[in-house]
């Protein structure tokens, strides 16, 4: 991906396998955020091709690869922050649903998507919080209550961007363990600087560094690896 000359990924081979938690980090401007936005179509790679599922989806628009089951959330938590947890939900349910712009159907045709929004928000633990405004919600509940929406979208692969950023330790923890659950049954591909949670939680790790892949393979492998240490993991550790 190249702007205005200036090459920010180069040469990128990435695999993701099904089933798999893959982390992708690596220091600031490494490229990652990039690679993200290239992956889920903000982005159109000035060379290259990017296949998903065995479809090629290079020239497809965001909404399209959404369609066909790859979702990303944002660094920053993107909810309805004066609607309740359920209407949150049901918000993000209407799209699979065909009523996102049947505007003129009664609340009672909305009313029947309440089950399935109760269980997105229980299977994210926010159960007791559904008839709460999600701005009462603390920090790490509120990427929970992101991670229901877009678990809504009933994606095969999802991309989060920096799901730890600005927690504290216990919502850490808690979104860890979201994150374990709900990757039983999908693939999921992080950007994440929290080491301690990379090596917790993902089966591989593909270490980026000035827009190119520098190592790849699972946490000890590339921890071990002096270019990382050098580029990245040796200053976090310092």
């Amino acid at each position: 991906m190249e702007f205005r000359g200036f090459v920010a990924v180069k040469d990128v081979t990435l695999s993701v396998n099904e089933g798999s938690i893959h982390a992708l980090i690596g220091p600031n401007g490494a490229g990652k955020t990039t690679v993200f936005n290239l992956l889920t179509k903000f982005l159109t790679p000035t060379r290259g091709q990017i296949v998903f599922k065995g479809a090629d989806i290079t020239r497809m628009k965001p909404a399209e690869v959404a369609r066909l089951g790859l979702v990303r959330s944002f660094q920053i938590s993107a909810v309805f922050p004066h609607l309740t947890l359920l209407d949150n939900v049901r918000v993000a349910l209407q799209r699979p649903s065909g009523l996102a712009t049947q505007f003129w159907r009664s609340s009672n045709t909305l009313a029947a998507l309440d089950e399935r929004a109760m269980e997105l928000i229980d299977a994210v633990n926010l159960s007791s919080y559904a008839d709460l405004p999600a701005t009462e919600l603390s920090y790490g509940r509120k990427r929970a209550l992101e991670i229901a929406t877009t678990l809504a979208l009933d994606p095969a692969m999802l991309l989060l961007d920096e799901p730890m950023a600005g927690m504290g330790h216990e919502d850490i923890g808690r979104i860890s363990d979201l994150i374990r659950r709900i990757a039983r049954n999908r693939t999921v591909l992080m950007v994440e600087h929290n080491l301690n949670v990379v090596a917790d939680l993902c089966d591989r790790v593909t270490v980026l560094a000035r827009g190119e892949i520098l190592s790849d393979g699972s946490y000890d492998t590339v921890s071990r690896d002096p270019r990382v240490r050098e580029a990245y993991m040796g200053t976090e550790h310092e």
